[in-house]
């Protein structure tokens, strides 16, 4: 019977390896798609301060599903604004959605006692700063950003 059990912790360890690893990746794909959203909000903000002080009846043009189209200030500002509030309110979801993913994780690490080992360089490149460094994205609180 113990045979048993040793074939089949294998099993297990590779499956809680997997699972922990689609985790994982799931978070990072929460950081990249955060990340690319901020940058969108970014250019919709540099666009809403170049063109707010123009004159309303100007004309500009704007990209509509790859289709350049010819409109004036008022008709645009309005629209640019309205993206950027909803890719905010989208960031915020993620950012929500990434604080529960990590709770998973955490829990899922503490159930299954996970730890992450370095590798030989991390250790070694640890051993030679004073201050200790972590290699991975760096991220801000998501609740300073509301």
């Amino acid at each position: 019977m113990a045979s048993k059990s040793e074939s089949k912790e294998p099993v297990n360890e590779q499956i809680v390896a997997n699972t922990y690893g689609a985790m994982r990746s799931e978070l990072n794909q929460i950081y990249s798609k955060i990340t690319e959203l901020e940058m969108e909000v970014s250019e919709h903000s540099l666009v809403i301060n170049a063109i707010q002080p123009l004159d309303q009846s100007r004309r500009c043009y704007r990209m509509i599903g790859g289709v350049l189209v010819e409109r004036t200030i008022k008709e645009v500002l309005p629209a640019v604004q309205r993206n950027k509030e909803g890719l905010e309110e989208v960031i915020t979801r993620l950012n929500e959605a990434l604080e529960k993913k990590k709770k998973e994780i955490a829990d899922f690490e503490a159930k299954y006692k996970i730890r992450i080992k370095k590798s030989d360089s991390d250790v070694k490149d640890e051993s030679s700063k004073k201050e200790g460094s972590a290699q991975g994205v760096l991220v801000g609180p998501a609740s300073s950003s509301g």
